[in-house]
């Protein structure tokens, strides 16, 4: 008579069970905060604001500053993108529409709103937790620092600009036409 996998299979240690039921916990708080998104960004916007105020009130910790400035650039970059970069696929895939006579297709992201405020809140968590170490306070002459992050900026963001216009892709709704549907007399409303 063969035994039961059940049987065979040994119990998950308390560290494991604990581990899994707070995950599971974190997991559910995340999907609770889920649809609030303005109430999400203004949670992260205050995160952001006392990060930079200890940075400035502490005079420190600029290549903290740095990285998680350039570390939220790219997450802003992905964001922006679509899924599917129309200048890297070939014909046989699926593309945004170029000219006005083309099917629509919606706008997917190659990185989702609600990654893009997780990431850029835990990385801004994790900056503001670099800031109690001393170690993390590198001495570097922050001026330069900004000078080129604004320059890397610029340079981004024009080409990305450049790339939407090129692609005539708009990574947001506001301003899109909206289809409400027919009316009785078959007619389509377009509303602005």
């Amino acid at each position: 008579m063969m035994q039961s996998d059940d049987s065979v299979r040994p119990r998950p240690s308390i560290f494991a069970c604990t581990t899994h039921k707070i995950s599971q916990v974190y997991q559910h708080i995340l999907d609770v905060w889920t649809p609030y998104t303005i109430a999400r960004w203004i949670g992260s916007g205050v995160l952001l604001i006392s990060f930079l105020a200890r940075v400035f009130l502490l005079q420190g910790w600029y290549i903290i500053t740095y990285a998680l400035g350039i570390y939220q650039l790219n997450l802003f970059l992905a964001f922006l993108t679509p899924k599917i970069d129309p200048a890297m696929s070939d014909d046989d895939g699926p593309s945004l529409p170029t000219q006005s006579n083309e099917e629509f297709r919606p706008f997917i992201r190659r990185l989702p709103e609600f990654k893009f405020w997780y990431s850029t809140t835990k990385a801004t968590l994790v900056a503001l937790f670099c800031t109690f170490f001393q170690m993390f306070n590198v001495p570097v002459f922050w001026p330069i620092l900004l000078l080129y992050f604004l320059t890397l900026f610029g340079i981004t963001m024009k080409r990305q600009i450049k790339h939407m216009i090129k692609y005539r892709y708009l990574p947001w709704t506001r301003g899109k036409t909206k289809y409400r549907g027919k009316e009785d007399s078959g007619k389509v409303i377009v509303s602005n």
